[in-house]
């Protein structure tokens, strides 16, 4: 299945990594290693520290708006990252960084540049070699240019752009519309697999993975959650909090989480949903997944 955004966990995992081996400072502006790249209406790269990235607290402009009218004519479209990063940057900045939460699919475009910048490798082969290998997952990958299909049995994806329209089958569709943010290709239980490795330290240094687990409040989330560096945290009714992220990708929708005992779930649906019900839905179940 498509992951959407859980990807962008796997990205911070390897920004993070980058930070352990003291090559990028979570502190520093964007500026510092991208330098006259991030400018804009109201956008300056000399005040986005790469923390604000992490953390969707940057102000950067969502680029995904440019679909808020249909995904569909853009199904078999391959985008470049920086033309990614160039719609969101023909926008006014959404607020002064550090100034509020708000998320952003841009911010995790520009940590993928960030990434190949600092490597002077391509994001997907530092997450296959960071992340994929080194913690055995056996059916994820990070689609190549022009792969557009699911290469092992899956369910088929679906979507429409008009409430009315018949569902249209979006298995076979460019991803390169989420790149760093949203590319990824898994299934549930290796997303169990790399969370429960995630927070158990196998992925980063217990600094890096604290600061990872920082969190502030995000409140167009849901009720208690909080987003830390790609990563994200949502109180279970049976106390104490669960880690996750989830994604969603035109076709298919996770929803996952997991605990630092080690228990994780991932649910799987064929089409993104649409109202809070159906989210509720997804939402209890893996909250009842955990604490039952």
């Amino acid at each position: 299945m498509r992951i959407g955004s859980n990807t962008k966990t796997f990205t911070a995992v390897v920004v993070l990594q980058l930070v352990g081996e003291g090559r990028i400072r979570l502190d520093e502006p964007i500026e510092t290693y991208l330098p006259g790249l991030i400018r804009g209406d109201g956008i300056d790269g000399r005040h986005i520290t790469v923390r604000q990235l992490l953390q969707h607290t940057s102000g950067l402009p969502n680029y995904t708006s440019l679909f808020a009218n249909g995904f569909l004519p853009y199904q078999h479209r391959y985008f470049e990252p920086r033309e990614l990063l160039d719609l969101a940057l023909a926008k006014k900045a959404d607020f002064p960084p550090g100034t509020k939460w708000e998320y952003s699919n841009t911010n995790y475009v520009v940590a993928g540049l960030l990434v190949e910048k600092i490597t002077g490798r391509p994001m997907a082969e530092q997450i296959t070699d960071r992340v994929i290998t080194r913690i055995g997952l056996r059916h994820t990958y990070f689609p190549g240019v022009g792969d557009q299909t699911i290469r092992r049995p899956h369910p088929e994806g679906y979507a429409k752009d008009d409430p009315k329209a018949p569902l249209t089958d979006v298995t076979e569709s460019d991803p390169s519309m989420g790149w760093a943010a949203g590319q990824m290709i898994s299934t549930p239980s290796d997303v169990d697999r790399f969370f429960t490795a995630l927070l158990a330290g196998r992925l980063l240094a217990p600094a890096q993975l604290k600061e990872m687990r920082t969190t502030v409040a995000a409140p167009e989330m849901g009720k208690g959650v909080r987003y830390g560096l790609g990563l994200m945290s949502s109180p279970l009714s049976c106390g104490g909090v669960a880690w996750g992220h989830g994604g969603d990708i035109p076709g298919y929708s996770t929803s996952n989480a997991a605990t630092e005992d080690g228990r994780a779930v991932t649910i799987a649906v064929t089409e993104l949903p649409t109202d809070l019900a159906q989210i509720g839905h997804l939402n209890a179940a893996v909250d009842a997944a955990l604490c039952e």
